[in-house]
C-alpha cells in the first residue's frame, strides 16, 4: 500500500472524528495517564488491515504501542486477541473510533472474500473485485480482497479499456467502439467488452477484444459463451453473483469471476478494544 495515501487517509478520518478536540477524553482522564488494552475478534473471520490500524495510533502519539499477534489475512477466531496496545491513553481513546472503523471493513471485506473464494471449489477461475468501493479507501479495500484470497480488477478507469453497455450506445456499436479505441492505445493496454447476449459476443469476437465480460448470463448460456469464445480471449462472469451461485458460475469455465459485493456489500467483522 502507498503509506503517504494512507496517512492522508487516516488524517481525514481524525480530522472528522476528533474534530476542536477529544472533550470527554480532555475532561475525565488526567494527562500523563498510561493504559494498556487489547484487541479482541467478536467474530469468527479474516483479518486484513492490522497495519493501518497501528498506524492510527502512531499518528497521533508515538509513543502508543501495538503489538501484533496476528499478520494480515489470517484466519481468526471470536475470542481471539489479535493485538495489544499500551501507552498514553489520551491518544488511545481518542483514536480507537477510526482505527476500529477501518479495522472492521477491511476484515470484513477480507472474510467476505475468503468465503466466496473458499465456495468457487475452482483451481481455474480467478475472484476478483470491481470499482465498486467506498469513495476515498479503494486501496485499502481492493487490499482487503487480496488479504481474503481475491484479485484486483483495474484499479482506475487509466488502467485498461472496458466498453461497456453506454460505452456501445454511445459509439454506435461493439466494432465501433473497439475500432476506436485500438487506434488510440499502447500495445500494452488491454480492451475488455461487456456482452449480455452471444449475439454480442459473436461482435466481441470479431472486434478481437482481449477480455470479455458476459454480464448477468445464467450458467447455461454462460457455459456456450465459454465455448464460442474456446481461448480466443478471457471470460470474466459479473452480474448477481453470490455465494448461492458462484460455484456454479465457475464450473462454466470462465476465467474470471468479478463480483462488486466483495467490497459494497460485506458486513464489517466485529472487532473491539478493550481496556485491561
Amino acid at each position: 500500500m502507498n503509506w503517504m495515501e494512507i496517512d492522508r487517509i487516516i488524517e481525514n478520518a481524525l480530522r472528522e472524528d476528533i474534530g476542536p478536540g477529544d472533550i470527554t477524553t480532555e475532561l475525565t482522564i488526567e494527562p500523563g495517564h498510561t493504559s494498556s488494552a487489547r484487541l479482541v475478534a467478536k467474530a469468527d473471520g479474516v483479518a486484513a488491515g492490522l497495519p493501518v490500524f497501528a498506524r492510527v495510533f502512531a499518528l497521533l502519539d508515538p509513543d502508543v504501542q501495538v503489538r501484533m499477534n496476528v499478520t494480515d489475512g489470517a484466519a481468526v477466531k471470536k475470542g481471539d486477541v489479535l493485538a495489544t496496545l499500551s501507552g498514553p491513553t489520551h491518544p488511545i481513546l481518542s483514536g480507537e473510533r477510526v482505527a476500529l472503523n477501518l479495522l472492521q471493513r477491511l476484515s470484513g471485506i477480507a472474510t467476505m472474500t475468503r468465503s466466496c473464494a473458499d465456495a468457487m471449489e475452482s483451481d481455474h477461475t480467478r475472484l476478483v473485485d470491481t470499482r465498486k468501493t467506498t469513495p476515498g479507501l479503494r486501496m485499502m479495500e481492493k487490499y482487503a480482497v487480496r488479504m481474503g484470497g481475491g484479485t484486483n480488477h483495474r484499479y482506475n478507469l487509466a488502467d485498461c479499456v472496458l466498453i461497456k453497455d453506454n460505452h456501445i450506445k454511445a459509439a454506435g456499436g461493439i466494432i465501433s467502439a473497439v475500432t476506436r479505441a485500438r487506434a488510440g492505445i499502447g500495445h500494452t493496454v488491454k480492451i475488455e467488452v461487456e456482452v449480455e447476449t452471444l449475439e454480442q459476443l459473436t461482435e466481441a469476437l470479431t472486434a478481437g477484444a482481449d477480455i470479455i465480460m458476459l454480464d448477468n448470463m445464467d450458467a447455461p448460456t454462460m457455459r456456450k459463451a465459454v465455448e464460442m469464445v474456446d481461448g480466443r480471449a478471457i471470460t470474466e462472469a459479473s452480474g448477481n453473483i453470490g455465494l448461492n451461485n458462484i460455484k456454479e458460475t465457475a464450473a462454466t469455465g470462465v476465467d474470471v469471476i468479478s463480483m462488486g459485493a466483495l467490497t459494497h456489500s460485506a458486513p464489517a467483522l466485529d472487532i473491539s478494544l478493550k481496556f485491561d
